[in-house]
């Protein structure tokens, strides 16, 4: 009897509390029609409710839709990110129930399966100005209910989507301005920049387009199509750029944001006026401090560039060693140099692309000839290329296609390598070599991006040490069992932990990652974390915005619906 009445007293005295959820779409709690009405009387447009894009080939599921449309463009970036309910990796539109049942809405409608919502949020605003997000952000807090905040969909963690959630969708946010006297507000007037501001719907094909009509550069996101968004996400998470390595990553480049908080307050954030936020949303972490409507960033002078090709195959695996082992000999000197690019790895062969801003042909030629002999001495067909360019809008045009290769279901895992890693190539060869799928290396780090101080944003400071940024995936076709699927995803968390080898206690880049980090806290955001969590409670002390791994999420369980 005294046991009864002791765990009684827990529960009436609140130790026992339910934990507090968010409201979801399939809660009694949800809005009713009247209170979203009352909430469409406040934006300047009608809500909007999205679906998959792939919904379109089921006229039970979407009557009025082009499947046609949906098939012709299912790879391409910009198409994708132009439909509210369509993520760049469709794997992250469906949902798996625990009992292993998948919800999804498949473009291939002959595997049988219905189409069903997924993970798509149902309902959203489609925001076209400020006051449109602030009236969602409120109608949201006064509701509890799971938010998302989307402009792409371009994320390998799933932030853009959460089954049964409220979205704010910001990619029609489209406004650009260039000011070649930019003075950050709360700054003296002799603090001046040559800047393009961005609202956050702009993405960066849309960018360097302006900052090219006005005679700039600017530095940011290298992808097919360039539909990967400019003031959001990629900023807030640190944002690499092959040209990194010769101006600084994308928060070394912002003078100041804009942005919406949990409170609903229109915030500017700069070196001088919230500067705790300024330093907090550079690097660490998107859709985490609130919704940001602006980046203003600093642009460059176009000089002439020298663009890099090589690429060869294998003949055995000896060769293929040989060949990486000397391959990251030269990694070093590129960074010095102030270089990047891209390069994948795999047994089969070798394939890279790099750029050289403001070099010289005898640089060039000095700094790649003794890898290019390497090459063409264990590869008959190995090419090796040195193209000159006015500037980095031509480049870019020759190399990145106007339609960007996505729309297939991706996860990655991946890790920043430092220097020290570099040390032992022959050791480094064998591991590059041993994924099953290739790896990705990003030469976007060290030269300017190793010079700035680790303590200048909220940003990892193992950026600051990198010479790599290293990336493998795995994926799996439409209509996959939960069985197939797993096993690709054993196998990215195995080769996690081969990267790890690489980097014992190192980071990684929060945009690009993985699902399935064993200590998110210090591997993104490193010891910035404490800082950050602090700067996170005072502008959204009720845990408004919370994402997968980001700052704040260890307080959430796995779905990020109900506080641990």
């Amino acid at each position: 009897m005294k046991a009864f009445w002791w765990i009684a007293s827990l529960a009436t005295s609140g130790v026992l509390k339910k934990p507090r959820c968010r409201c979801l779409y399939d809660d009694p709690c949800w809005p009713n029609d009247n209170e979203f009405s009352q909430l469409r009387s406040k934006l300047s447009r009608q809500l909007i409710s999205p679906v998959p894009p792939e919904s379109t080939c089921y006229p039970a599921s979407n009557p009025s839709g082009n499947c046609t449309d949906v098939e012709l463009n299912t790879t391409n970036g910009r198409w994708r990110s132009d439909q509210a309910g369509s993520m760049q990796s469709p794997n992250f539109e469906t949902f798996i129930f625990p009992n292993g049942t998948i919800e999804a809405c498949f473009l291939n409608t002959s595997l049988g399966f219905p189409c069903g919502q997924g993970s798509v949020p149902p309902i959203g605003v489609d925001a076209r100005t400020v006051e449109d997000i602030q009236a969602a952000v409120a109608f949201a807090v006064k509701h509890d209910l799971r938010l998302v905040v989307k402009n792409t969909g371009h994320d390998y963690l799933g932030r853009s989507s959460a089954r049964g959630a409220f979205m704010i969708w910001t990619h029609h946010l489209k406004n650009i301005t260039h000011n070649p006297n930019f003075v950050p507000e709360g700054a003296s007037e002799s603090e001046t920049y040559n800047a393009l501001t961005l609202q956050s719907g702009v993405q960066w094909f849309e960018a360097y387009d302006a900052a090219q009509a006005n005679g700039r550069m600017i530095v940011g996101g290298l992808s097919a199509g360039g539909s990967v968004g400019s003031a959001g996400g990629w900023i807030s998470g640190g944002g690499h750029s092959a040209f990194a390595p010769r101006h600084g990553l994308g928060v070394d480049n912002v003078i100041q944001f804009t942005i919406v908080v949990a409170s609903g307050e229109h915030l500017t954030a700069n070196a001088h006026i919230n500067s705790d936020l300024f330093w907090a949303v550079r690097g660490g972490g998107g859709g985490t401090y609130g919704i940001l409507t602006s980046v203003t960033y600093r642009t460059h002078e176009i000089t002439p560039l020298i663009g890099i090709f090589f690429a060869g195959n294998f003949s055995s695996a000896a060769v293929g060693k040989n060949v990486v082992s000397e391959f990251t000999k030269f990694c070093p000197n590129i960074s010095d140099l102030e270089w990047g690019g891209y390069t994948t790895l795999s047994n089969a062969g070798i394939s890279s692309l790099i750029v050289a801003p403001n070099a010289s042909w005898a640089d060039v030629n000095a700094t790649m000839d003794p890898l290019f002999n390497v090459l063409h001495n264990a590869s008959a067909d190995a090419i090796t290329l040195t193209i000159p360019f006015d500037g980095f809008f031509s480049w870019y045009q020759a190399i990145f296609p106007s339609e960007g290769q996505v729309g297939t279901n991706t996860e990655i895992s991946s890790r920043l390598i430092p220097r020290e890693s570099f040390e032992d190539s022959e050791r480094l060869a064998e591991v590059l070599l041993s994924f099953q799928n290739g790896i990705l290396l990003h030469h976007v780090v060290g030269g300017k991006v190793s010079q700035i101080d680790p303590d200048s944003a909220g940003l990892n400071p193992a950026w600051r040490k990198a010479l790599i940024h290293a990336v493998v995936g795995g994926g799996w076709p439409e209509g996959a069992t939960v069985d197939k699927i797993r096993t690709v995803q054993q196998q990215l968390k195995d080769e996690l932990s081969v990267l790890e080898s690489l980097a014992p206690g190192g980071g990684a880049y929060f945009n690009e990652a993985s699902l399935y980090e064993p200590n998110p806290q210090h591997t993104f955001f490193g010891d910035h974390y404490e800082r950050l969590e602090g700067i996170k409670d005072k502008y959204d002390p009720s845990g408004l915005f919370i994402v997968v791994e980001g700052v704040g999420s260890e307080r959430w369980d796995s779905s990020l619906n109900c506080m641990l």
